[in-house]
C-alpha cells in the first residue's frame, strides 16, 4: 500500500490504473488477515474497509473496460 501511495504521489502511477488498485487491494487484504491473526480488531476494521473500497474500485475498473 505504501508503494502504491509513493508511486502515485511521485506521478508514476495513476489512481485509476490497474496496478495501483491491485496493490491497494492486496495490501489491504494481507494487512487485514495479519490483523485477524494477532486479534487486533481496530486494524481488522481499518484494513477490511480498505480492502472493500479497493474491491469496489477493482469492480468499477473492469466494468469500464
Amino acid at each position: 500500500m505504501l508503494l502504491a501511495f509513493f508511486l502515485n504521489v511521485t506521478g508514476k502511477l495513476s489512481q485509476e490504473s490497474l496496478p495501483y488498485i491491485l496493490m491497494n487491494f492486496l495490501g489491504g487484504a494481507v494487512s487485514c488477515f495479519a490483523s485477524i491473526l494477532i486479534n487486533y480488531i481496530p486494524f481488522v476494521i481499518l484494513e477490511g474497509s480498505w480492502t472493500l473500497v479497493s474491491l469496489w474500485a477493482l469492480i468499477r475498473y473492469f466494468r469500464k473496460k
